[in-house]
């Protein structure tokens, strides 16, 4: 009977141990190469965007063309977006205009991704800051 016990213990304490939420990190993700973010169009397909991210003064920032920025202009929570960076994955991160930052973001775009000797030619509209909504 001890050993029965022990079993249905040890089954209780799996299922009542909840899913922890993962600690937002900066530091971590900086030398991440990119990083995920969800959107939705109005008419509820989603849609999983890759971006490469940069990390400046402990934040979280991403640079984007038109075309992923018209999916963050077009998504229903805007200026909510889910987040998948490092193996982890936000439900729920802000995005902010930061054009204080555009050229510091470009600068190590620049420094981070040998491409951006190309890239850095296009057009990009938006300098976004990350920041998780806390819970």
């Amino acid at each position: 009977m001890k050993c029965a016990n022990v079993v249905l213990a040890g089954l209780l304490l799996c299922f009542s141990v909840t899913a922890v939420e993962a600690a937002w990190d900066p530091a971590a993700y900086a030398e991440e190469d990119v990083l995920e973010f969800y959107t939705e169009n109005d008419e509820g397909k989603g849609h999983w965007s890759k971006v490469w991210l940069v990390v400046a003064d402990g934040d979280v920032y991403i640079r984007l063309g038109g075309r992923a920025g018209g999916r963050i202009d077009e998504n229903p929570d805007k200026p909510y977006v889910k987040i998948r960076v490092g193996g982890e994955e936000f439900g729920k991160v802000r995005l902010d205009d930061a054009p204080d930052k555009v050229e510091q973001v470009a600068e190590l775009m620049g420094e981070k991704y040998w491409s951006d000797v190309f890239i850095k030619y296009a057009a990009h509209p938006y300098t976004l800051k990350l920041t998780p909504e806390e819970n």
